[in-house]
């Protein structure tokens, strides 16, 4: 088979089980004996060592547990020493690389985050993070070749690592407030969607006295019965907030699969997500470091970059992408610019107090953190968002590219763009602008903006459109519609029908 096609960005995705039509199965035993035995050559070569020590971990999907025995046999052949740790969550699995004690050579983590129940995938670490696209290609291309590491037979072994993860949570909270139990007397609720996120009640909130009296879908399901495990998920999120009214909770949490994203709730019910999830943070982040840079991807609001200008910080609009906000960010602190936060809208966020990781339980502590000071201090949760000003309104629209090569026409589309936004008069293009073309309208003519990219990797243009008046999307989507409807290869049926 062709290896390179189960590459998805910087982790390894493809198919594990039958049950979806026109899905076939592309993650067989063979296929991932090849690919535990072309990391076990790419880590021999990183490494320069006879004896390798390598963690494994998986979140609750169905195949998870056959995938894993076929990868820890196959590394166990090339010479690896394999801890088999079991559920585990995507953030543990990094730090069981970093944390004293254990410090793994690497680990590896057996999930497809949010995607369908069939699907599964691997991600992989090392003490410097997350691997990188080129470093896939390279496990792939020895996946199909036939080399060994020519080592003796390695080992394998049962072990443990959540409750060490999940202390260090615990420890960051009692040394944040000087107290053993900072949450007592709040409750706190958790949807983990029967993902790998349920450690997170027992190990860390009860630990620090909450009450986590409503908290549900905690135990790991693979069929994901109650609803997708994922915070962008409208289904998901109004299951969390009808949890945090029913139980008239302090803050309820909302986990993916895998635990790399968190969404929150605040007392009230409202949505701590996407723009308002980050402006907490932002708030909390300035506060410690003032004047810090706060990368985002592309579709974050005008409000929000107001937002942490106000607050003396610098707003770095980027590109979409987890990966591509967090090496931007180091790349920042590399040249010298502080910047203390990557995060996108999707929920995915990592902080350079915590090695640049992508860890959704990670933020939600900062969030406790905060929950207790406040109730110290006088203040709410709610109140450092106050001064944020959101949307009206806002709407997306994915448009297909009806060409196998999308690539190349995807671009011209933008560049024809570029050319009529400049032609317009009451049209803006915005500057330092990173991924596609993001322009902004005046109060005549929607006032709001718009943004038009390529995906990373599907034939597809996604459009965002934003307005701070009632009815703005529908006039700037009007507008936008007259140059959209001459792309010949791009499908604009649903923007069509839009805008009537």
């Amino acid at each position: 088979m062709d290896y390179k096609k189960l590459q998805n960005g910087s982790d390894i995705r493809g198919v594990a089980l039958e049950g979806i039509e026109g899905q076939h199965v592309n993650l067989t035993k063979d296929a991932v004996y090849a690919i535990g035995r072309g990391f076990a050559l790419w880590l021999q070569e990183k490494k320069q060592k006879d004896a390798l020590y390598v963690a494994v971990g998986r979140d609750s999907r169905l195949s998870g547990e056959t995938l894993s025995a076929w990868l820890c046999d196959a590394m166990v052949g090339e010479g690896i020493h394999v801890t088999d740790i079991g559920l585990a969550s995507t953030p543990a699995m990094f730090m069981s690389t970093v944390t004293e004690g254990y410090e793994f050579d690497a680990s590896v983590m057996i999930t497809a985050s949010h995607l369908p129940f069939n699907r599964n995938g691997f991600k992989f670490f090392t003490e410097k993070g997350g691997l990188e696209k080129q470093d896939i290609k390279d496990i792939l291309t020895y996946a199909e070749g036939d080399g060994h590491t020519g080592l003796p037979t390695g080992s394998l072994e049962k072990g443990e690592f959540m409750d060490a993860y999940a202390a260090i949570l615990v420890g960051k909270v009692r040394t944040a407030t000087g107290l053993e139990k900072p949450l007592e007397g709040f409750r706190i609720v958790v949807d983990a969607g029967n993902g790998a996120g349920g450690f997170y009640v027992e190990k860390v909130l009860q630990v620090l006295g909450a009450d986590t009296t409503g908290s549900q879908f905690l135990e790991p399901d693979g069929t994901f019965p109650n609803h997708i495990p994922n915070p962008e998920d409208g289904a998901a999120m109004e299951a969390i907030i009808s949890a945090v009214k029913k139980n008239h909770a302090d803050l309820g949490v909302i986990f993916d699969t895998d635990v790399d994203r968190a969404g929150a709730v605040l007392s009230d019910g409202s949505e701590l997500n996407r723009n308002r999830i980050i402006a907490m943070l932002s708030a909390i982040l300035l506060r410690e470091h003032p004047g810090t840079t706060i990368v985002t991807d592309s579709i974050t609001s005008t409000g929000l970059a107001r937002f942490i200008e106000g607050l003396g910080g610098v707003h770095h609009r980027f590109q979409r992408g987890y990966r591509n906000v967090i090496n931007e960010s180091m790349r920042l602190n590399n040249l010298g610019q502080d910047s203390q936060m990557a995060m996108e809208t999707s929920g995915h966020g990592a902080l350079k107090e915590n090695y640049f990781l992508d860890d959704g339980a990670y933020l939600v502590t900062k969030l406790l953190i905060e929950l207790a000071r406040g109730k110290k201090e006088g203040y709410t949760l709610q109140s450092l968002i106050a001064d944020l000003a959101e949307p009206a309104e806002s709407k997306e629209f994915r448009m297909n590219i009806l060409l196998d090569d999308f690539k190349p026409y995807g671009l011209s589309v933008i560049e024809e763009l570029t050319r009529y936004a400049e032609s317009q008069n009451s049209w803006e293009i915005a500057p330092n602008n990173y991924e596609g073309i993001r322009v902004n309208l005046d109060k005549d003519h929607g006032d709001g903006w718009f943004l038009l990219r390529l995906s990373l990797h599907d034939p597809l243009m996604p459009l965002n459109i934003e307005s701070d008046s009632a009815g703005g999307v529908l006039t700037i989507a009007k507008e936008l519609y007259g140059f959209l409807k001459t792309c010949e290869f791009l499908d604009t049926t649903k923007i069509a029908a839009f805008v009537g």
